[in-house]
């Protein structure tokens, strides 16, 4: 029996609740999964899972055993990275973040990190809506805003420029505001997952100026915000970055240059431990300092 697989997958079980997710993460089948645990309480002489139909739980003695086995585990990666090949960051490396974000300013620069680190493989996982670090078994998670979890640690690494922008065709239509309050006149385009909700934040010369909007379309998606603004919809407040090139269209128009949105940090975010891989360490490194000089992710622009 190896223990330390048995060990990796009890507390991967523990931290998902289920031996089939445990598979697919180990790229293996569920009695495997299940055998090895048995094959540990079996060493053992206790019950570390209570199982039943729909649910798994700790017994006491898999309560203390599961504390155990996460110093354990910790201490087998440190000791593996500070010798030998293992100093060169290794091994798969499940990253999540946001869709959008994920197209234009992550995917395109995983290229020259990979070239830069070949033992590593990006398992990317992409979704607007923030996931369970340890449900999910991710490693890192980049974040935009800022993250309440205290059990997290998070490092900023960039800074999310945002403007207000519409379509030509809506402020021929509808008129152009001059000003943030005038925006509750008009039909504004809301991204649901802003922790503000529908309350937009401006930069002033007197200082932060709050307006709740409304409008008749509001998304969850921040791709679905980019095609409502170019179908006319109405006004948004969106990432410079969301819109890139597309800015020199000249059927798009930034609006309100003397009031800049309030700007969204960019957050690393992965678990606490006493421990940090090296291909997680790495990939903070790279992208802070991809971000540092691209005015579209960084104070450098604003």
């Amino acid at each position: 029996m190896d223990r330390i697989a048995c060990m990796k997958s009890f507390v991967r079980t523990v931290e998902t609740g289920s031996f089939s997710a445990v598979a697919r993460e180990l790229d293996t089948t569920q009695p495997t999964i299940s055998k090895q645990i048995a094959a540990l309480e079996e060493y053992l002489d206790v019950q570390l899972l209570v199982r039943s139909t729909r649910t798994l739980s700790l017994t006491d003695e898999g309560i203390r055993f599961y504390e155990h086995c996460q110093r354990v585990l910790e201490a087998v990666t440190e000791a593996e990275s500070s010798v030998g090949k293992r100093k060169k960051p290794t091994g798969v490396l499940r990253l999540s973040c946001p869709v959008a974000f994920g197209q234009l300013q992550i995917i395109p620069r995983l290229k020259l990190f990979l070239e830069r680190y070949p033992d590593i493989k990006i398992d990317l996982m992409m979704a607007d809506q923030f996931v369970d670090l340890i449900e999910e078994g991710v490693d890192l998670a980049i974040r935009i805003g800022n993250v309440q979890d205290t059990s997290l640690i998070t490092q900023p690494i960039g800074t999310t420029r945002r403007i207000t922008i519409g379509h030509q065709s809506y402020f021929e239509q509808a008129g152009e505001p001059q000003t943030p309050e005038e925006l509750v006149k008009h039909n504004c385009i809301v991204y649901t997952r802003l922790a503000t909700g529908n309350e937009w934040q401006f930069q002033g010369n007197q200082g932060v100026i709050k307006v709740a909007v409304n409008g008749n379309f509001q998304a969850n998606n921040s791709t679905a915000i980019r095609a409502a603004v170019f179908a006319g919809l109405g006004i948004a407040v969106s990432p410079i970055w969301l819109f890139g090139d597309a800015l020199e269209n000249g059927n798009l128009k930034m609006i309100l240059k003397d009031y800049q949105p309030v700007p969204l940090p960019i957050q690393a975010v992965y678990r606490r431990s006493r421990f940090v891989p090296a291909k997680v360490r790495c990939l903070i490194d790279f992208l802070s300092n991809e971000f540092k000089l691209d005015p579209w992710v960084s104070e450098y622009g604003q």
